[in-house]
């Protein structure tokens, strides 16, 4: 069998994020081609994908008909508008983070994907990193028993305030929107929505315009999980701290795709995602080092790719989003407010977002031309998810060898309600005074005697 031809992409936007990211995760991706870039700066483009065609207006790169795929990495804004006209144009879409602007935006893109039969997902490209895999195998595990505090922080020392658009005042900007959506999305796949939010955002650095400081409470039953994002941190904060029933772990440095992706290291070459710094967790009486997984961005582009071609699931599927969305606009709003806000989810999102973060069996319906949305490759790749739930075994299953077990004999009724006058009898006479079971002895004895003669 023949190997599909590849699925072209448009990546619009060549900014930090379309250059460091997309571009790269793309072209390492066996089954998509880059053939689209939509920049202003074509002169950059050229020189470093001289095959691939430039074009200057956005709205032409959406709706460009070389492409079947279009990814928009552009400045948050532009998220909601460029995807619209994308999928109206029948092209399956990436998104990158945030988003969108806010949570009405986030239903009505969800809406539109599925009004168009498109596949539409935020690029959470952090789930594959190594930090957070080792944290997520470990909670998993159950090594850490019930979660108890949960601390992710992505702190860095850039004193200087940027000229880039991230950095000044606009729609979208700041800290908590750049930073927040990673921090946010790993938390809700571990521990899915929050009951309620408490966030404090601050203007640290001198000449910041935004928030460049962000501290922000997901509020659980029992857990909480502390997300922070800054700019003066020049060093001893942890990635990640988790304190559990049965012991805590610590992950002190961060996954480093980004740091090879800037030193120009191809996605895949040798060392790729490796990870030398070691889980470390503490338990009662000692402490042990685990191993970090590696990481792979490219599972990512991996995935959406299988599930246009509707053999896979859609990795970060709209209804995700909009859970995010909501616990992003959450926090805002609560450290405008000075208070604790509950995220503006109905129940059917929420269950929504946790089913799809169980692997339930609507959690990314995969699309292709054959099949559809739910067609019967969906329905088969749905109940396979399904079927891989664990499932408790039964007594004998999981003891083989061992005898047995003993079993009770079941009691009519009446047989305890006489068990319950016997055991009446016996307290009644246990509470009787020494000198009435003296002369109870007493009688007894005379009886016995009685009967011998």
């Amino acid at each position: 069998m023949s190997e599909p031809a590849p699925l072209r992409v448009a990546l619009i936007g060549y900014g930090f994020a379309g250059k460091t990211f997309h571009a790269p995760l793309i072209a390492a991706t066996p089954g998509l081609e880059l053939a689209v870039v939509g920049s202003s700066d074509a002169a950059k483009v050229g020189a470093d994908l001289p095959a691939v065609a430039v074009v200057a207006d956005p709205l032409q790169a959406a709706t460009d008909a070389r492409a079947e795929l279009v990814v928009i990495a552009t400045p948050n804004h532009s998220h909601a508008p460029l995807a619209r006209a994308a999928m109206a144009a029948g092209k399956h879409v990436v998104v990158d983070k945030p988003f969108t602007l806010d949570l009405t935006e986030a239903r009505e893109l969800a809406a539109l994907a599925q009004r168009h039969d498109r596949l539409l997902s935020v690029f959470q490209n952090r789930r594959w990193d190594s930090d957070y895999l080792g944290i997520k195998q470990a909670v998993e595990s159950g090594r850490l028993g019930a979660i108890a505090h949960f601390e992710s922080h992505i702190d860095r020392f850039r004193p200087q305030v940027r000229e880039r658009w991230r950095e000044q005042a606009g729609p979208g900007t700041g800290v908590w929107w750049d930073l927040g959506p990673h921090l946010a999305d790993q938390a809700l796949q571990l521990f899915g929505p929050p009951e309620r939010v408490f966030a404090s955002l601050a203007l640290q650095r001198e000449g910041a315009v935004v928030a460049d400081w962000a501290h922000v409470v997901l509020e659980y039953p029992r857990l909480r999980a502390i997300l922070h994002a800054g700019m003066l941190a020049a060093g001893g904060s942890p990635r990640f701290l988790v304190h559990g029933s049965s012991g805590s772990l610590l992950k002190a440095h961060a996954d480093r795709q980004e740091a090879q992706l800037l030193a120009g290291l191809t996605p895949g070459a040798p060392g790729w995602g490796e990870d030398p710094d070691p889980l470390q967790w503490f338990g009662p009486a000692r402490a042990e080092h685990w191993p970090t997984p590696a990481g792979d961005q490219r599972g990512y582009y991996a995935a959406v790719r299988d599930a246009i071609r509707g053999q896979g699931l859609n990795p970060v599927p709209p209804e995700q989003a909009v859970a995010l969305m909501a616990v992003l606009e959450a926090a805002a709003e609560s450290a405008a407010q000075g208070r604790a806000i509950t995220p503006d989810l109905s129940e059917a999102e929420r269950a929504a977002a946790d089913e799809m973060r169980a692997g339930g069996p609507n959690c990314a319906r995969p699309r292709s031309r054959s099949s559809g949305a739910g067609g019967p490759r969906a329905r088969r790749l749905c109940a396979r998810s399904e079927s891989s739930a664990p499932q408790r075994k039964s007594w004998r299953a999981r003891n083989p060898r061992a005898p047995e077990p003993r079993r009770r004999r079941s009691r009519s009724r009446l047989d305890r309600a006489h068990a319950g006058h016997a055991r009446a009898r016996r307290i009644a006479s246990a509470a009787k005074p020494a000198s009435a079971l003296r002369a109870h002895a007493q009688r007894s004895i005379h009886r016995r005697s009685a009967k011998r003669t």
